[in-house]
């Protein structure tokens, strides 16, 4: 594990981290998001930097900020309160006061690991440094700060995989040359092969109708295969109707593990099954199955292509037959070569590298801006 690493022109930089305040940032992660951004803190101050998380309440970093009580999800469900004034204006005033904070506390630059539009503005109008990474497919308010900012040095943004750069197009059709793609890391020091695996494939994610889960059990159940499902429930109704009629003692849900007991399960399982029905921005889930050279069957959609390369099996995305002729097909390899893949392309070391880059570029940018907005200041005094 690397301490104190300095690349050559890569000084340690104080930086500010402003995380999404849906959930805490602690374990039990409930989603991508609050595993990344807790991964991301530690892997910064492994690189020897000065890091301060602002998120919700109930995270669990050492200096950490909280900028509200409680996460929203607990007050304010997002299923019930989405598009509100109400969740919107709470949301406000927690990072508003994440940017006052940022505003006076000496940051070199920040990283809005957020999905809050506003700090895209705020930092054009503080000429503040930021780095945003955009880890969810655009929606509208998103992609307008975007590619406002596109002009804006000191404003720069990371997707998670090649596959995303297109989504966020301009509206004229240019990638921004102040976005760039830094793949999500995975922590391979806990992430690691079994001595031996074990005869049950594995699903594991939230249960929600875009990861697929429905789609996985159908398989499951016309493969004959043997399925173990991890996960918390988000939609009840969803479960009740779509996977629970497929549950028997070789379909079976064993309810939400985390930690140690999910890695241990991760580890042994003879597949992790991937079946995202949506465009999967990255496939985190994928990545640390591969840590633990575990094979991967997966939807073809979104990057899960980009993050498997040849190291997984990939089927049509929402093709169930094809699905259960691939379980049936497997014979459980070790594909030791995943392991490899995810050391030279989805380590933490390499995500940290990719973000370095990012900083060094939004610090550079705000010199740049500055000199961009004085000559057109003196340009406009001239013609006045």
């Amino acid at each position: 594990m690397r301490t104190q690493r300095r690349p050559a022109g890569v000084p340690v930089i104080k930086i500010a981290v402003i995380g999404h305040i849906r959930h805490p940032i602690a374990p039990p992660f409930m989603g991508g998001m609050e595993s990344h951004c807790h991964s991301l803190v530690k892997a910064l101050r492994r690189a020897g930097h000065d890091v301060t998380l602002f998120a919700a309440g109930d995270s669990d970093l050492p200096n950490f900020i909280p900028i509200c009580d409680q996460p929203y999800e607990k007050i304010l469900p997002w299923a019930e309160w989405r598009g509100t004034d109400k969740l919107s204006q709470y949301q406000e005033r927690a990072f508003a006061r994440a940017w006052l904070a940022v505003l006076v506390g000496g940051f070199d630059v920040i990283h809005n690991n957020s999905l809050f539009p506003k700090l895209i503005e705020w930092a054009q109008r503080d000429s503040i440094p930021m780095l945003t990474s955009l880890h969810v497919p655009p929606y509208a308010e998103m992609r307008d700060a975007v590619h406002d900012a596109a002009e804006a040095c000191a404003q720069q943004f990371s997707v998670t995989s090649r596959s995303q750069l297109s989504s966020w197009r301009s509206p004229i059709g240019a990638v921004q040359t102040n976005m760039r793609v830094v793949h999500n890391g995975i922590d391979l020091a806990e992430w690691k092969p079994a001595f031996r695996p074990g005869d049950h494939m594995l699903w594991y994610g939230r249960i929600t109708p875009t990861k697929g889960l429905a789609e996985a059990v159908e398989a499951a159940s016309l493969a004959g295969a043997l399925l173990d499902i991890v996960g918390i429930i988000e939609d009840e109704t969803y479960f009740a109707s779509q996977v629970s009629p497929y549950l028997s003692p070789s379909i079976s849900y064993k309810g939400h593990w985390t930690g140690a007991a999910l890695k241990n399960a991760v580890c042994k399982a003879k597949a992790v099954i991937v079946t995202p029905m949506w465009d999967e921005p990255f496939g985190l889930v994928a990545a640390e199955a591969m840590s633990c050279d575990v094979p991967v069957i997966a939807f073809d959609r979104g990057a899960l292509r980009e993050v498997l390369g040849d190291c997984g099996t990939l089927v049509p995305a929402g093709d169930v037959k094809a699905l259960a002729g691939a379980m049936r097909a497997h014979d459980n390899t070790n594909h030791s070569g995943s392991r490899a893949r995810v050391l030279g392309c989805f380590s933490l070391e390499a995500m940290v590298d990719g973000y370095e880059s990012a900083y060094a570029a939004a610090i550079a940018g705000s010199a740049l801006d500055a000199a961009s907005a004085s000559n057109a200041s003196r340009t406009v005094a001239l013609l006045a």
